[in-house]
């Protein structure tokens, strides 16, 4: 059997405001027609299908347009868990209806160890797979709170709490391929922090627990696993150097520091030794591009995309000696009439100045949000006049920010 190992498709992103169905919607068709020419066998979706616990309509259509599609070509088996972004109850809703189209939905994890133990078969009907289909494991799943227990204590019950959930399915994986006629490979699933895991800035990659990093070790995973299909991080990567441990990464780049990095998917094919990893390609459908410096620089580069006559969304860095206050006046003139879109302007001279004043000690961390913003109205000079009023809509913007949506906030906590 050829399987496919992807996650993190988190449909529904917006990234500054820009909302990313096309590109969430170009993936899945390039992913569908992928897997019908190369006659895989099974999908695996490790995890944050959408990007809310309460996706809205057009997500939901891309996620069953894309699984009736699947259904309807030569992959037998589509076996979709949970992540951390994910609502496990949401997800696993249409679950019955979804098993007639041999796609296994996991969201919530279950104190009987067998309903994670999931068997594909193949062509004729017989065994070829074992699956371990172990979602994101919330704090709640694998550990109990007790009064007084201190960071170390907690981060050590949840790490136990991790290791005992995947050797109790993992038991329960072979207690089924020891019924079988011919042994078979055996692919666990799951969704969340290694130790030594990479990251990048700005990939919206959340520490998972609450006081603790609580990254596994790759030794929590019981040695009866042929092939660790991880979600969550968002660079496509191996755990502790092993071919056959794998964060397959997320297929389209979260943020602009994903700008320059290339998606992929895992190829895993079965055969009668060692499963055979081949990482694939996925297809630049949106470019990202960060430009820093000088204004010369940033001028220079935005004229050769608007040569090239690029669609790129723009984040731009001004790290130029002097002070920019029109900078986005500028920006914006120079990327008109073009297809080229600017979300997001970073001046790091205005708050460099803001706190020039300050004594040589003082850091960010030693101020809040208005005492940075207080800065910014002297370094400009601004008159008493309109201070009261630039204040208060100020307050109104940091409020909202903190405020938040509480979904999203129930997912951060």
């Amino acid at each position: 059997m050829k399987l496919i190992h992807t996650s993190d498709w988190h449909i529904g992103r917006s990234l500054y405001g820009r909302k990313r169905h096309a590109e969430s919607e170009a993936f899945l068709d390039w992913l569908a027609g992928y897997i019908e020419k190369e006659a895989v066998g099974a999908l695996l979706v490790a995890g944050d299908v959408f990007d809310s616990s309460t996706p809205g309509n057009r997500s939901q259509e891309l996620y069953y347009r894309f699984l009736c599609r699947v259904a309807q070509s030569g992959c037998r088996h589509v076996v979709v868990t949970a992540g951390n972004h994910d609502s496990p109850t949401f997800l696993e809703a249409p679950r019955e209806v979804l098993r007639f189209l041999n796609v296994h939905v996991v969201g919530i994890a279950s104190d009987n160890p067998a309903d994670h133990v999931k068997v594909l078969t193949g062509a004729d009907g017989a065994p070829e797979i074992i699956v371990c289909a172990v979602p994101y494991l919330r704090d709640r799943d694998i550990r109990k709170a007790e009064a007084g227990e201190s960071v170390q204590d907690k981060e050590r019950k949840l790490i136990e709490g991790i290791r005992s959930f995947y050797d109790r399915v993992g038991e329960a994986a072979q207690q089924v391929r020891t019924g079988l006629e011919r042994p078979v490979p055996i692919v666990a699933m799951g969704h969340l922090f290694t130790a030594g895991g990479r990251t990048v800035d700005g990939d919206g990659v959340r520490e998972l627990y609450v006081g603790s990093l609580a990254r596994v070790a790759a030794d929590v995973f019981p040695e009866c696993i042929d092939y660790l299909a991880l979600g969550h991080l968002h660079t496509a990567q191996q755990v502790g150097g092993l071919d056959t441990r794998r964060y397959s990464g997320s297929p389209i780049p979260m943020g602009f520091g994903e700008a320059t990095q290339e998606k992929r998917i895992c190829r895993v094919a079965f055969s009668d030794g060692p499963p055979v990893v081949t990482t694939v390609s996925v297809p630049r459908f949106q470019q990202l591009e960060q430009i820093r410096g000088n204004w010369e620089t940033i001028a220079c580069r935005l004229s050769e995309l608007k040569a090239a006559e690029s669609s790129a969304w723009l984040e731009i860095v001004y790290e130029g000696d002097e002070i920019a206050g029109s900078l986005r006046e500028r920006l914006d003139e120079a990327v008109d009439r073009t297809a080229l879109e600017i979300l997001r302007v970073k001046n790091n001279r205005v708050l460099e100045r803001a706190l020039r004043a300050a004594d040589c000690t003082e850091t960010l961390d030693d101020l809040d949000v208005h005492d940075v913003f207080s800065r910014c109205l002297d370094a400009h000079d601004v008159p008493d006049t309109q201070r009261k009023e630039l204040i208060g809509a100020y307050g109104e913007v940091v409020a909202s920010v903190f405020e938040g949506d509480p979904g999203a906030e129930r997912e951060g906590a």
